[in-house]
């Protein structure tokens, strides 16, 4: 995808290069470069380019207490949390799949085993793949829909009024405090449909949900130690489960940031942080589509995009079938953002496959050609790609799809080059302490439930 050859040291971006997304000017980058044979000029050009996307380094993550971290590496690793205690929100987030579960949907409450060996007694799927939880203070919504957000100060999430603002001032890491509250009021993904109390509360009570979760806890005398350790002066019974959830966000936070890529020294003025592989791949992102969407330091726009993905599984209850997904839309209530999905960060990308909200594409390569001839690519998705269970779900909605798909994508074609580049640029913003998560997990937690060890 690059529209410059390496050997052309160009010093700004034109709009016809920005435009010239599937034209195939790219140079062929040699095999196994060393570093040392990196262009005269790539390093300041591509420092250049970021600047002009906003691209810069990653801010430190929030400072987080030691007794909370505690808290929430507890409370996020706890079954206790889930109706019928088997599920923790770690099962589907787990650090041995960088923070997600290896499948293309997730599989929530009720089944048995981890990551792509789950199985569940209905063949249930939750409608949508678990995202990563890395360096989630750098974006500015949260769920693929982006159904939890700060604006102005102001939480908007699905709880609307019942999230109270004597719960909101008990946050400290804005959405990230928030995320907490609401797989364990999902039936499929930790409530349950039967067989214990929380399920028997109405599905529009949330705050009775959260009530019961924190007289669950509260019954385990090591939890009220904790919780009372996390916030000094406050009293256990005078909490609500906004500490509970915040605790979790901080144990994200401080867990899962990472700041120390390859990408990130290059920032810092390390010219061969990177290889020239790298570098090259870095200057076609840079020149091109990709970072009009995909920009700032988490290489997010933290906005919403349809790029044309094939949709299968459960669904959301949408369209004439009901298995349908229409994304943001479901937020919003607004057709302009019909089938729009958060644009997903690529911090450590190359490790948090499958891919896109549905998790359609297994590797990162194939995700990336996804975005040369989308139409086609949709139009054509191959469902065998899929695991067996998901192949006869395939909803035939690829016209309404392309009525909204995002014009950014008009025209794109890539070449075989190009996405070679792109894939080889985003194994750069791997942090290599984000490829061993294993210290994440504790040994054990207050309620004596087992701990997910995959």
């Amino acid at each position: 995808m690059p529209c410059h050859p390496l050997r052309r040291a160009l010093t700004a971006v034109s709009l016809a290069t920005l435009a010239a997304c599937g034209r195939d000017q790219a140079t062929s980058p040699t095999a196994a470069p060393d570093r040392a044979s990196i262009p005269d000029g790539l390093a300041p050009l591509v420092r250049q380019l970021a600047a002009q996307r906003g691209i810069g380094r990653m801010d430190r993550p929030p400072y987080v207490r030691e007794t909370l971290v505690r808290l929430g590496q507890a409370l996020a690793f706890d079954k206790i949390l889930s109706g019928n205690r088997d599920i923790s929100c770690m099962t589907c987030h787990l650090p041995a799949f960088a923070t997600g579960d290896d499948r293309a949907l997730s599989i929530g409450q009720g089944a048995a085993g981890l990551g792509p060996t789950r199985v569940h007694p209905t063949n249930a799927f939750i409608p949508r793949n678990a995202p990563s939880l890395f360096n989630l203070s750098a974006l500015k919504s949260l769920f693929w829909d982006g159904r939890v957000t700060v604006a102005n100060g102001q939480f908007h999430t699905p709880a609307g009024a019942q999230l109270t603002p004597d719960m909101t001032r008990v946050f400290e890491f804005g959405p990230a405090s928030a995320l907490g509250l609401f797989p364990v009021t999902s039936r499929e993904e930790m409530r349950g449909q039967s067989g214990n109390e929380l399920a028997a509360i109405p599905d529009a009570d949330n705050p009775a949900i959260w009530r019961g979760l924190m007289t669950r806890l509260g019954e385990i005398p090591e939890y009220r130690r904790m919780f009372e350790e996390a916030y000094p002066g406050t009293r256990f019974d005078q909490m609500t489960f906004a500490h509970a959830s915040n605790a979790i966000g901080g144990f994200l936070l401080d867990q899962f940031s990472f700041i120390n890529s390859p990408w990130d020294r290059f920032l810092a003025g390390e010219d061969h942080a990177m290889s020239a592989d790298q570098l090259a791949g870095a200057q076609t992102f840079l020149t091109i589509r990709c970072s009009l969407c995909h920009n700032g330091p988490a290489f997010s726009d933290n906005q919403f995009h349809n790029v044309a993905l094939a949709q299968f599984g459960p669904g959301k209850g949408n369209g004439a079938t009901g298995f349908d997904d229409f994304g943001r839309m479901n937020v919003t209530g607004d057709l302009v953002d019909q089938y729009r999905f958060r644009t997903t960060p690529l911090r450590n990308v190359e490790l948090t496959g499958p891919y896109g909200h549905d998790g359609a594409f297994s590797g990162l390569r194939n995700f990336i050609d996804h975005y040369s001839n989308s139409e086609l690519k949709l139009r054509t998705f191959d469902v065998n790609a899929l695991e067996p269970l998901l192949r006869n779900s395939l909803v035939a909605n690829a016209d309404a799809i392309m009525a909204t798909r995002d014009t950014i994508l008009n025209g794109v074609v890539l070449t075989e080059t190009i996405i070679d580049q792109l894939t080889t640029f985003m194994s750069a913003l791997t942090d290599p302490k984000a490829r061993d998560l294993r210290s994440t997990v504790p040994k054990r937690v207050p309620s004596g439930l087992p701990v997910d060890q995959p």
